[in-house]
């Protein structure tokens, strides 16, 4: 049976990077297995078990040359992976054999490597998440003064500027960054804690020596790279790390959803466009169409990231006393399909985010059509200035206003308030005055500075974190 005979998992086949791939793949997986018995074997050695250098010479030989099929089948017949690759490692290493997975339980490679996976997972999303940051700010930066429509309710509110709206997907991804980045950190190792988490079995080894016992988990915890481990398990590590975990994947997911569909929204007003290829076809049946498909992707793949965040609540609520193995198989899809979407939507992101296209005459359009209802106030202002009672000029631009109102909404005609005022003799003082009292940049208030403020005070910190981002890097999706 070929390939095309047989589901394909999207996230492998279309959309996440062969990095984040290959961190969750099963060489990755079972090469860390034997990193983590080579580890256990060199520190028991060093604190003085019967372990000789070329036992160890023997491990460290055969930690890539693994023989995935004698694997396969030793686990048909045991129904056990670890034992199954004890058993071919073992095989492969006769000088070694004896002394792999000396005192060890199953989740000593099982949980330690899913926690290296994890950390490593965060590794290949953080710089990522950074270069979209930096992408977002170069697009702000450029656009920090441009004056666009602002909405609330979907509605036609005051006036902001692209790069101020832009600021605020940032905001949120500078939030996501920081609770990820502090996920990765605060990550702990499982380390050598045996069955039921009480060290026994190593205790026995070490001959009641609990300091040897101590000094051999923080030597393999610091050898797997992790500062900290976990005093206390179960035969597992708490599966509230996972929560945690996931969940910040989730928040992101939410804060890409939002930036999409904002997208989405504005480009189905014309008023910007995520990047289109000269080849790209928009639609089947209607050649003249520029659907937004990647921020379509990034919504519909943050609401499958989204709702994997109930996964991990519901595993770590059923883990009875020391440990439970209905977490085995959710964990394997969870854990992989979390990080695995969160790598396709960081990289849409960034491609989005690197060509986001902008037609500032369509905005302005929108512009010219409300703003002379917004600009009212400023109209009775300068009338009061001239001498006006405030009062009669309030009634007399409520006329004004309804009769353009029902220009636009009744005969779908333009909104001509400002001709009105113009033609207009009670407004004659404050004619000269209309062009400067409708100049859209008046509207913004201090966005163009606020702009500028949040990225020297709160964008290039982090960045600082990432050197070398480059927002000319192109970033190709796999379709």
């Amino acid at each position: 049976m070929d390939s095309y005979s047989i589901y394909r998992n999207p996230l492998t086949s279309r959309y996440a990077s062969n990095e984040m791939l290959y961190n969750f793949s099963e060489r990755k997986k079972f090469t860390t297995w034997r990193k983590l018995w080579l580890y256990l074997a060199k520190a028991t050695k060093e604190l003085g078990l019967a372990i000789t250098e070329a036992q160890i010479q023997d491990l460290e030989a055969h930690v890539e040359d693994i023989d995935f099929k004698a694997a396969e089948e030793e686990e048909r017949k045991t129904r056990h992976d670890v034992m199954a690759h004890v058993h071919v490692y073992a095989a492969q290493c006769p000088l070694a054999g004896p002394i792999i997975h000396l005192g060890a339980t199953s989740c000593y490679v099982g949980d330690n490597t899913d926690l290296i996976v994890i950390r490593d997972g965060f590794d290949v999303l953080l710089p990522k998440i950074a270069d979209s940051i930096y992408r977002l700010s170069k697009f702000a930066q450029e656009y920090r003064s441009l004056p666009t429509l602002g909405f609330t309710h979907l509605q036609a509110a005051q006036l902001t500027t692209v790069g101020k709206r832009a600021c605020m997907w940032i905001q949120d991804l500078l939030m996501d960054e920081k609770a990820i980045r502090e996920a990765r950190w605060n990550m702990r190792f499982r380390g050598i804690k045996g069955t039921t988490g009480t060290q026994a079995s190593f205790l026995q080894l070490f001959e009641g020596d609990h300091e040897k016992v101590k000094q051999l988990d923080s030597m393999v915890t610091k050898m797997a790279g992790f500062e900290k481990g976990f005093i206390i398990c179960g035969q597992t590590y708490t599966r509230k790390l996972d929560i945690e975990c996931i969940n910040v994947l989730a928040s992101f997911a939410a804060s890409v959803h939002k930036i999409c569909t904002d997208i989405r929204l504005l480009a189905s007003r014309k008023e910007l466009e995520e990047p289109f290829e000269k080849s790209q076809i928009g639609s089947s049946a209607m050649p003249y169409k520029r659907n937004p498909m990647r921020s379509e992707r990034c919504c519909s793949l943050a609401r499958y990231l989204m709702s994997l965040a109930a996964n991990p609540l519901h595993t770590a609520a059923n883990q009875w006393m020391e440990r439970t193995l209905d977490d085995s198989a959710n964990r394997r899809l969870t854990l992989a399909e979390a990080f695995l979407t969160a790598d396709a939507l960081v990289m849409t992101l960034q491609n989005i985010a690197g060509g986001i296209v902008v037609y500032p005459q369509v905005i302005n359009r929108y512009i010219q059509q409300e703003l002379p209802f917004m600009a009212t106030e400023n109209v009775i202002v300068a009338m009061v200035r001239a001498g006006g009672d405030r009062q009669e000029c309030h009634e007399r631009i409520r006329v004004l206003s309804q009769e353009a109102g029902n220009v636009v909404k009744q005969q779908g005609g333009e909104n001509d308030l400002v001709t009105r005022i113009a033609n207009c003799n009670y407004f004659q003082p404050i004619h000269s005055e209309l062009s400067q009292l409708l100049d859209p940049s008046t509207f913004i208030g201090r966005a163009p500075e606020q702009v500028d403020q949040f990225i020297e005070e709160e964008v290039k910190p982090i960045l600082a974190r990432y050197p070398g981002l480059d927002s000319a890097v192109s970033v190709d999706l796999k379709v």
